[in-house]
């Protein structure tokens, strides 16, 4: 065998090789290992503005909280604050879940509520109220007062002793 012989099967050979350590590469691209790609689920965009009840303006710095549930189930929660014309805004929530909202503002009573995401945006406006007086059963309450019924009058308050001179 000649040298020029020798070095075209020495080439040859190596080509061979080559193509041969190069096929199990190719045949393990195609075959499909791992998990399957599941697009995430839609989303939804909400927009919460936070109002006072009295005059219409908005509540800065509010808490926006955002509850998603599964069933009677809450699986976490997101926390905004509002901006200073009282608005927050997410687009995180899955479009068909079921949310409580919640927003909690100093000096005003929490407000709660469950929303069905069910379109591609919602706007919500939270009206918040002061705080009103604590419900007290010691206390008449004409709204509860049947019609063959006075309202009930308060028990007598047991009176002071006067301090002597």
């Amino acid at each position: 065998m000649s040298n020029l012989q020798f070095r075209s099967l020495s080439r040859l050979t190596s080509v061979a090789i080559l193509i041969a350590s190069l096929v199990p590469a190719f045949a393990f691209q195609e075959m499909k290992r791992g998990r399957k790609y599941v697009p995430p689920p839609p989303m939804m965009k909400i927009e919460v503005t936070v109002l006072r009840a009295s005059s219409g303006k908005p509540i800065p710095n509010a808490a926006v909280i955002f509850h998603p549930m599964e069933g009677d189930k809450d699986k976490g929660n997101m926390e905004l604050k509002t901006n200073e014309d009282g608005k927050a805004v997410i687009d995180v929530l899955t479009k068909g879940s079921t949310v409580r909202l919640q927003v909690i503002a100093n000096g005003f009573q929490t407000y709660g509520e469950d929303y069905l995401m069910d379109t591609d945006e919602k706007q919500i406006v939270v009206k918040m109220k002061r705080p009103a007086e604590q419900y007290s059963v010691y206390k008449p309450h004409p709204e509860n007062a049947q019609p063959d019924q006075p309202a009930a009058t308060p028990a007598p308050q047991p009176s002071k002793p006067e301090a002597k001179q």
